[in-house]
């Protein structure tokens, strides 16, 4: 399994040594934990930090702040690794996210202050975007940024919110100005340690992804001191937003390519092994041809992803085309978990089988970072010119 295709332009001897140690971090410290992780609905910290120890946190951030200081591609590399070993409970995606609106909108002190920590998983990240009545569209957040003297109070709810009960830095969508629209909108980091008028609900129970702990945030009259902000002025958060949505929707696309590997894998080797009528399952022509299906498409999904990657390294990866990726790699996903459950049988609805946690936790790819059909309206929206 690997995320790079055999052309890759992106892809140095770096970048392979990176996914290398990448995996067999993977294979000894993230593969044994995960139906852990399922039953207490959170990652460990203790994982976090030795994330961090190793490195695979700090890939894409500068040299001066902690990092390696290398392009996207690692983070890409990361975020490939862990579903390909058919995790979707650490939360490592936010992170890379979190990380990625500090370098481009932070100040000096920001990143110095935040970075570093963020890469050595001292610091959990998450991003507060969906309301109770708000998705996909942003600019209608109801929570509020009021000047309070030096400092913001902030008053909102937010909800879905992955990293919800562990996150220490959290960047909030939130209005600075109610009357102007998506130009009022700002994005304000706080630190939740100490911080009063804060609060967290429950650990929401979801269908899938039940290793991530999944929260509602309430925010009364939170004081959070205006240099938080992020960005030399208020006003920016709806343009901040738009311009890092491409690699949050591409880092979709890379989990879905990690999880359907993992499940190709998991299949073959229990097609291989399980008989019915005297032989293997996996001598059947419908098992078969099914597999080279779902091969296909992973194959085809994989140079797609490869060439978005190229194009963020270069920073030419466009709106419509990171919609592209998240589209089809979450439809592609789901299709071919569907598949691959029919040819466990019986067992594929068993939740010892892993491919049946892969089922679940595949569904919510196709509703979040945008919803599917938003990400058809953006690629319409490319055309009609």
């Amino acid at each position: 399994m690997s995320l790079f295709t055999s052309t890759a332009a992106w892809v140095t001897d770096e970048h392979r040594m990176f996914a290398d140690m990448a995996g067999r971090f993977m294979d000894d410290e993230l593969s044994p934990n995960i139906e852990t992780w399922v039953e207490n609905g959170v990652v460990d910290r203790d994982f976090w930090r030795k994330a961090g120890e190793t490195g695979l946190m700090a890939g894409a951030v500068p040299e001066e702040y902690g990092g390696v200081g290398g392009g996207m591609g690692f983070d890409a590399i990361t975020a490939y690794e862990q579903g390909a070993r058919g995790d979707a409970g650490w939360g490592y995606g936010i992170q890379s996210i979190v990380t990625h609106y500090l370098t481009a909108y932070g100040s000096e002190d920001q990143k110095k202050k935040w970075l570093p920590k963020l890469a050595s998983g001292e610091l959990v990240g998450a991003l507060a975007m969906t309301e109770p009545s708000t998705g996909s569209d942003v600019q209608a957040v109801r929570t509020t940024a009021e000047k309070d003297g030096n400092s913001y109070r902030l008053n909102g709810s937010k909800i879905f919110i992955t990293n919800g009960q562990t996150a220490d830095l959290i960047i909030v969508a939130a209005k600075t100005d109610k009357t102007a629209g998506a130009r009022g909108v700002s994005l304000i980091v706080v630190e939740t340690d100490g911080c009063e008028g804060f609060r967290r609900g429950r650990n929401l129970k979801k269908l899938g992804m039940k290793g991530n702990d999944t929260a509602e945030l309430f925010f009364e009259d939170v004081k959070v001191p205006m240099t938080n902000l992020l960005g030399p002025e208020e006003g920016q958060g709806f343009y901040q937003l738009m311009k890092q949505l491409p690699w949050e929707r591409l880092n979709i696309a890379i989990m879905a390519l990690g999880a359907i590997d993992f499940a190709i894998g998991e299949t073959v080797k229990y097609v291989q092994e399980r008989k019915a009528f005297g032989q293997r399952v996996m001598d059947f022509q419908n098992t078969r041809f099914k597999l080279a299906e779902c091969k296909t498409k992973a194959e085809v999904l994989r140079s797609f992803i490869n060439d978005c990657i190229g194009k963020l390294e270069a920073g030419e990866l466009d709106a419509a085309t990171a919609s592209m990726a998240k589209y089809w790699g979450s439809e592609v996903q789901n299709e071919i978990m569907h598949e691959c459950l029919q040819l466990f049988g019986g067992y594929g609805f068993m939740m010892e089988y892993p491919i049946a946690r892969l089922y679940a936790d595949a569904r919510v790819q196709m509703i979040y970072g945008g919803t599917n059909e938003v990400m058809k309206e953006l690629i319409a929206r490319s055309l009609d010119v």
